[in-house]
């Protein structure tokens, strides 16, 4: 079965990261969760800068606009801190927000720290981009992604990742399946693609 080859930029927003202080653990993290739970095929586009604001608006409009990733997700800078401006320049460059992703990521993080609500993570839609504000760190992102399960594996609470394929299909995007044991995907039985319906992959996947 061919799938869908899929662009994502890969942000991560970090003043002693960008300046080698310590090493980048947020575009690691993310590339390793997407490449898990996705079946396509996919080309990661890397950044990482400081918290600068323009810095941060520059490289969301150019990998929504230049790379023309259909996903752009963002990792650091999202709390109440001084330096923290990723929300700020996410809001900057949008054409649409999607408050729901927000809700829920706090949602999520409200089951394992009460610090939760501190977080001002942000989504919206530049064009035909996604781009969502991620936590920093590591376990947190996968948890956001992928959502809550119990010992024996069933569900107990979403993960933001499984509105993700959708809300791609309506800003006319690739068509993004993943593997069920990582994180299922819901769509409405109409917009289900049959796999006949599956179109070539073009390019070469990194």
């Amino acid at each position: 079965m061919n799938f869908d080859a899929v662009k994502i930029g890969l942000v991560s927003v970090s003043d002693r990261a960008s300046a080698g202080v310590y090493q980048d653990q947020g575009i690691p993290s993310l590339k390793t969760w997407l490449q898990t739970a996705l079946l396509n095929p996919v080309e990661f586009v890397e950044i990482l800068i400081p918290d600068e604001q323009a810095e941060i608006e520059n490289a969301l409009m150019k990998l929504a606009d230049e790379h023309q990733c259909s996903l752009i997700c963002t990792t650091g800078g999202t709390g109440p801190a001084k330096r923290d401006v990723t929300p700020e320049a996410t809001l900057a460059v949008a054409h649409k927000e999607m408050p729901g992703f927000g809700e829920q990521m706090r949602q999520i993080s409200l089951h394992f720290v009460p610090t939760a609500i501190l977080s001002r993570q942000v989504a919206v839609i530049r064009g035909e981009s996604l781009i969502l504000n991620l936590p920093g760190q590591p376990k947190a992102i996968a948890e956001t992604l992928e959502g809550l399960k119990d010992q024996e594996g069933n569900s107990l609470v979403k993960g933001i990742f499984a509105a993700v394929p959708y809300c791609i299909d309506l800003i006319g995007g690739p068509y993004m399946e993943t593997r069920e044991t990582v994180i299922q995907a819901f769509r409405p039985k109409s917009a289900i693609r049959k796999p006949a319906e599956s179109k070539p992959v073009e390019g070469n996947a990194q």
